[in-house]
């Protein structure tokens, strides 16, 4: 009876997504998938437990050998007693230095760019969820709505012809 279940470590705001990029899977093609750690100062995990957190203009850039993630933006955690820190600070990610350099080949081909896909906790560590993405072009946008558009028309008919 200790143990949690499947639904209720999902359903509670602790241990789910804190912020996606639904943003990013439309404006980028999205090659491969890398999960970091997040360094964080002061009282920006209790912040990021509060919730607000954004990552729509967020990005990651490989520095000197590290990562940095610019433009997280981390609330102020309201009951804090200290000067709260810059909610938009660059952070350093924790990769393997393999990973990094598996990376930074990766980037140094045409087009490509990390993109932040999503910030969650697991075991109680702040992670985020890079996706290795290049740019869709216009008319790539236009052809993944008409996808979707014609698989959710094809649903609607097959759920009234089922009726």
């Amino acid at each position: 009876m200790g143990k949690k279940t499947k639904s209720t470590a999902t359903s509670d705001p602790r241990f789910g997504d804190i912020a996606r990029n639904r943003r990013a899977l439309h404006e980028y093609e999205i090659l491969e998938r890398v999960e970091a750690g997040i360094m964080l100062v002061g009282n920006e995990v209790k912040g990021l437990r509060e919730g607000g957190a954004s990552i729509m203009d967020a990005y990651a850039q490989l520095r000197g050998g590290e990562a940095w993630l610019i433009g997280l933006h981390i609330p102020g955690y309201t009951n804090a007693g200290t000067t709260p820190q810059d909610p938009t600070r660059t952070r350093k990610l924790l990769l393997h230095r393999r990973e990094i350099e598996k990376l930074a080949a990766r980037i140094n081909e045409k087009g490509l760019t990390l993109v932040p896909l999503r910030v969650y906790f697991e075991k109680g560590r702040a992670k985020i969820e890079l996706g290795l993405g290049r740019g869709k072009a216009h008319y790539d946008k236009r052809r993944a709505i008409a996808e979707r558009d014609s698989k959710r028309e094809l649903d609607r008919v097959a759920k009234i012809s089922r009726r």
